[in-house]
């Protein structure tokens, strides 16, 4: 089975699941190899729901605090960014953004 990014692990839903799935192997309802599976699960059906469903794109405009590339991945601090969506727009004091190739 291909590697994904656990990028994703870290947002709300990733977050939510990674603590249910300590609270259920705790409990002794299932074991940590499995809580390892549905975790590597989540990150294959986040990256391919990603890169398959969302078809929405936006531009960004800001100042530029911050960039690095490591290991194939790139990271981007902007600053005052401006996003332009087809019908919105919006702004914050601060963005980072983390792009990874698709693997």
């Amino acid at each position: 089975m291909p590697s994904f990014y656990e990028l994703y692990r870290s947002s709300t839903l990733g977050t939510a699941l990674t603590d249910s799935l300590d609270e259920l192997i705790q409990a002794g309802h299932i074991t940590p190899q499995l809580a390892i599976q549905v975790l590597e699960q989540y990150d294959k059906s986040v990256s391919e729901a990603l890169s398959n469903k969302v078809k929405a794109k936006a531009t960004v405009k800001g100042k530029l605090g911050i960039y690095r590339f490591c290991d194939d991945v790139w990271t981007f601090v902007v600053e005052n960014p401006t996003f332009k969506f087809d019908h919105e727009n919006t702004t914050a004091d601060k963005v980072k953004i983390v792009a990874c190739n698709h693997k």
